[in-house]
């Protein structure tokens, strides 16, 4: 499993740098993501492609698992309102539930969570809470955006044919 460490700019806030990290979206952009946006086909290929690259293994802790699920990965230009789609990467549930913590813990199972997140990312459960603070202040800050657009220009090498 991963190793928790600091980047040299984040050693100045002790933020640390973990490789799996709690992803909380916007209240105004939920129930918003690929499978919504487009046809089922389309998220099929798109989804296809990560698990391809993917070989089986989990994307952010390694391990290899017979069931892979599809995460979206997106940046936010708060300033602009804009949501980018950065990546879509296949994962493992266990790591899955972790970036989704809000939804994990409102079906019960933040305790595994917890515990997986500080498994993969070797840290204290302070630590942990650290993090779940971390993700609820940026959410809190993106909730002030009233509308937000989406940048989708990431799926362009689907739409121009490059991974079939």
């Amino acid at each position: 499993m991963g190793k928790c460490y600091y980047s040299e700019d984040e050693e100045k806030t002790k933020q640390p740098n973990y490789i799996l990290n709690i992803e909380l979206i916007p209240d105004g952009c939920w129930k918003e993501n690929l499978r919504t946006m487009f046809p089922q086909k389309v998220w099929d290929v798109i989804r296809k492609q990560a698990y391809k690259e993917a070989d089986g293994k989990c994307m952010i802790c390694g391990r290899k698992v017979n069931r892979l699920e599809a995460h979206e990965r997106w940046n936010y230009d708060e300033e602009n309102g804009i949501q980018i789609l950065k990546d879509v990467i296949a994962v493992c549930k266990n790591c899955h539930e972790c970036i989704h913590i809000q939804r994990t813990t409102l079906m019960g199972r933040e305790k595994e969570a917890s515990e997986w997140f500080m498994k993969v990312n070797n840290c204290s459960y302070v630590d942990y809470l650290h993090c779940v603070g971390k993700a609820n202040e940026d959410q809190k800050r993106r909730n002030k955006v009233s509308e937000w657009k989406v940048d989708l220009r990431y799926l362009q090498k689907y739409l121009q044919g490059e991974n079939k």
